[in-house]
């Protein structure tokens, strides 16, 4: 397989970019090289493919979070992604954007309009229309690192579409419904060889008589939630939590999509955290490394005594064993989760400035090579 482009550079956006900006730009791109615009064009069918594939893994939270992590290693052994083929780029991208305004336009292609086409050999096909499931969301949930080592129950809000209270996410009043004008109640409107599914009734022929002024017969209103959320011990930057229909409700009460809650480490005022292993470190005096002394670290809720032995040199690092960062997929059944070490750096202070008696006593140390 030859070596790929990063994914991100491919789509024109920051390893930041929100999901918006990752679906907008690849919007753009199929726009510019799709094959039925530039027909025979073989460069525009790569760029095309090309694009495709990388809009296909940041979308989705979990993949963009192991890209993110791993690059494209993180995919060497899936086979869905070894040889990403034109025929995954056309599915994909009808799955996704297969969503055509009626006069064709490639600008207009991703309107809320629906068509049903074959993507591999574009015979019509008629389906009845599913309600559409609601989007997914994302959060990103900062931790201390005392939260991650230890666990934490969090309560979190979430900005949402949620099924109308008046109408119930219907969209009306009430059931009465009549013929939709704009497509004689078939539920569809035939552009050659295409068959689209009406944009007005949405493929289901009728249109309903007393339409919800609430929700302006989406069957949705913005809605802010609270999300109670179980965080184990262990997790680390990019792992996610996902929580199944606590996204966006579905238009006219269509499936609610999934939460997907990623975690953000911030930064400890003491700890260092490298692998599983927690660096901190301590400064004791000239004197405490030559006679040899003891320290207390406090490891969040626990109080470790440190013995520093006599003649301890100055940045020495003793080892704390199985004190350090939770193992979480590592954890055996049965047995506690596996940690890392704490590592403690010493450091020896020389003071700048010393009495006359101290500055006697270093003098009569000094004859002795001390």
């Amino acid at each position: 397989m030859s070596t790929k482009s990063n994914y991100y550079d491919i789509l024109g956006v920051p390893k930041s970019a929100s999901d918006e900006e990752i679906k907008s730009a690849y919007r753009k791109l199929a726009i510019k090289y799709h094959p039925d615009k530039n027909p025979g064009d073989k460069m525009a069918e790569e760029k095309f493919k090309e694009a495709t594939e990388a809009y296909e893994v940041l979308k989705d939270p979990s993949r963009r979070a192991q890209y993110d992590q791993f690059g494209h290693s993180g995919f060497q052994n899936n086979r869905d992604y070894h040889d990403f083929n034109m025929s995954d780029a056309w599915r994909i991208f009808m799955k996704d954007f297969g969503r055509g305004g009626f006069d064709l336009n490639f600008e207009n292609f991703f309107s809320d309009s629906f068509f049903n086409v074959s993507t591999s050999n574009f015979e019509t096909r008629r389906k009845k229309p599913k309600a559409a499931r609601g989007s997914d969301l994302q959060i990103r949930l900062p931790l201390t690192l005392e939260e991650a080592v230890k666990g934490v129950k969090k309560t979190i809000k979430v900005k949402r579409q949620d099924r109308c209270p008046t109408c119930k996410g219907k969209g009306a009043l009430n059931d009465q419904k009549h013929a939709c004008q704009s497509c004689n109640g078939s539920g569809s409107i035939r552009h050659g060889f295409f068959v689209l599914q009406c944009p007005a009734c949405g493929g289901a022929g009728q249109l309903f008589d007393n339409p919800c002024n609430e929700c302006q017969s989406s069957g949705l209103i913005s809605k802010e939630s609270t999300v109670n959320v179980d965080i184990p011990a262990g997790v680390v930057e990019g792992n996610y939590i996902t929580i199944l229909e606590e996204g966006d409700a579905g238009p006219h009460n269509g499936p609610v999509g999934k939460l997907h809650i990623i975690v953000q480490e911030i930064r400890h005022p003491v700890f260092r955290k490298e692998g599983f292993d927690l660096h901190c470190e301590v400064t004791i005096t000239f004197s405490q490394a030559v006679l040899g002394t003891s320290k207390e670290i406090n490891v969040f809720d626990e109080k470790i005594v440190l013995k520093i032995p006599a003649g301890t040199q100055p940045e020495k690092v003793f080892r704390i064993k199985d004190k350090g960062f939770p193992m979480l997929h590592k954890r055996v059944q049965g047995l506690e989760t596996p940690k890392g070490d704490i590592l403690v750096t010493v450091h020896v202070h020389t003071p700048e400035k010393i009495s006359p008696a101290v500055k006697e006593l270093f003098e009569k140390l000094a004859k002795e090579d001390i």
